[in-house]
């Protein structure tokens, strides 16, 4: 592509067309009082850049003497650009003298023309145009119904507006001008009502519908309603944008019966937000704060949440320290949530940085902190970590309850360290701690995960003796142990078994099974044998 600008031959020429080169136009460019010919190679379209209407005018001109005619297109790429330097009414009278000169003319122009008349405000000579239509045969399109309405609108012709519309065809995009423009000028009940009829027949109300019905609700204060239109949206699987919680947000505000709007209700429109993966939407929400409603340290912390759980961690730690600035102040779960995402990134010396910052801070870290850092450490193999902070936990007493133990116990047999997970489990009763279910499934699964299917067996008669019962998950492990080791008499009367107590196996124990059938199609014959003599 190759934009020329045409001057004369003194330099001073005015630059105004850009265009592709493939046939040829004559133009002439403007120079104080003179024009010079040139022969121009032009593709599919002309555009004026200038800002001078003369010459827009002038290529006009030039361009209906032209044998061939320049193409519709050319003719409807110099109309817009000329409504872009807001020469509404010059549009007008050039389209005006193509007619004269029975120059074809096509939708595109005509939806031009229709729209100029409408920006000089002549809605009269909008409709005068639609005859045009017919006497060509051009179909009416959306916009060109769009503009009708919306020049009706803007005259204060409500009721024509509307007449109008029941008269076109029910396109989406014609209910939305109609629908604005009657919440625009207060007529908040008839909006509503064309919303239903919507939700009646097609075609169905998309987001920038509700959007339009929630915003004109709220400025008439009428909250409830708004808010079961949101809830009648969910339903539908129709998620709320920025503008519906902007819209509800200005909603609150304006209440007249709150002195201060409820900065729960703001959390809970933040939090569906951040829920939906709208994290920066919600930000911009809080932004209206300005307007009545102050965030407390749980917006903060919600939307901080939103962006760790997107990876977003850098945004979460702007967040965090914007929070001192605003005046409010971080507490352990604001801390917790920016330790959980810069684990989640693999950012493990940020996190221990922040963790030592946290308790230099006056925090107690509680089991949740406590929870996060081990796991996280355990997830890339920091064993050594794991152990030195599990040991100063233990000789201060702090949080070292059961799922703590569960929480290392676990970590360790997912690490390798079979020997070390087990020395804990022994080391239970010696301070008076007692294994859960949990505690139990774990030492089992380690267990049967080394082939130690005998130690497994003896677990699960302690985990019985102390009064929990197997498990899905218990019978799923052990399945899975005997079929590792090919220990079919034992599989059999485990799954007759775990069928009689209304257990399945899980996605692994069935994958896992037919990968040994697949290699030994003999399994299945020995199963189902002695699956017989045990019922017999």
């Amino acid at each position: 592509m190759r934009r020329i600008s045409l001057r004369n031959g003194n330099g001073n020429g005015i630059p105004f067309i850009s265009f592709f080169a493939d046939s040829a136009i004559t133009v002439r460019t403007c120079s104080s009082c003179h024009y010079c010919n040139k022969s121009i190679p032009v593709k599919d379209k002309i555009g004026v850049n200038s800002s001078n209407l003369d010459d827009a005018v002038t290529l006009f001109h030039q361009m209906v003497t032209m044998k061939p005619l320049p193409s519709l297109v050319d003719f409807s790429k110099l109309f817009s650009n000329m409504i872009n330097m807001k020469h509404y009414s010059a549009v007008v009278s050039l389209f005006r003298e193509m007619q004269t000169m029975g120059i074809p003319i096509n939708g595109f122009i005509l939806n031009i023309v229709i729209n100029s008349n409408y920006l000089i405000h002549r809605v009269d000579c909008v409709f005068s145009v639609l005859p045009i239509y017919l006497k060509n045969g051009i179909p009416f399109d959306v916009v060109t119904f769009t503009t009708l309405i919306r020049g009706l609108f803007g005259e204060n012709k409500v009721k024509d507006a509307v007449e109008l519309f029941k008269n076109l065809l029910r396109k989406i995009v014609t209910y939305a001008p109609v629908m604005n423009g009657l919440s625009k000028r207060g007529h908040t009940q008839k909006t509503s009502s064309l919303l239903r009829l919507m939700e009646q027949g097609n075609p169905e109300p998309n987001i920038y519908i509700y959007n339009i019905v929630i915003d004109a609700l709220c400025k008439d204060g009428n909250l409830d309603a708004a808010i079961n239109i949101l809830n009648g949206m969910k339903q539908k699987d129709i998620h709320p944008d920025i503008l519906t919680y902007s819209s509800l947000i200005d909603g609150l505000c304006k209440l007249g019966q709150w002195e201060k709007p409820d900065v729960h209700i703001f959390n809970i429109l933040i939090d569906g937000l951040c829920k939906e993966g709208k994290v920066e939407d919600a930000e911009e929400v809080m932004k209206h704060s300005e307007k009545g409603i102050e965030p407390n340290i749980i917006s903060y912390t919600i939307l901080i949440n939103g962006y760790c759980k997107k990876k977003k961690v850098d945004e979460a730690m702007q967040l965090f320290c914007e929070i001192s600035q605003k005046g409010s102040k971080p507490n352990v779960v604001t801390y917790n949530t920016i330790l959980q995402g810069l684990f989640k990134v693999g950012r493990i010396g940020h996190a221990k940085k922040f963790f030592a910052e946290m308790l230099s801070a006056g925090f107690i870290s509680d089991f949740y902190t406590h929870g996060i850092v081990l796991n996280g450490y355990f997830k890339y193999g920091l064993v050594e970590e794991v152990l030195s902070l599990f040991n100063k936990l233990e000789g201060k007493r702090e949080n070292t309850d059961i799922e703590l133990y569960n929480i290392v116990i676990n970590g360790l047999y997912n690490n390798g360290k079979l020997d070390e997970a087990r020395a804990i489990f022994e080391k239970l009763s010696l301070i008076g701690l007692l294994p859960n279910a949990r505690t139990y499934n774990k030492m089992i699964h380690g267990f049967c995960l080394e082939g130690l299917l005998d130690e497994a067996n003896d677990m699960l008669r302690k985990m019985e003796e102390n009064g929990y019962l197997p498990s899905v998950f218990t019978y799923n492990v052990f399945v899975q142990g005997f079929l590792r080791c090919s220990k079919i008499t034992e599989l059999t009367t485990f799954m007759t078994e775990m069928t009689g107590r209304g257990f399945s196996f899980d996605a692994t124990t069935t994958e896992l099974l037919v990968n040994v059938l697949r290699e030994s199609p003999s399994v299945l014959d020995m199963i189902l044998n002695l699956h017989s003599k045990i019922m017999k």
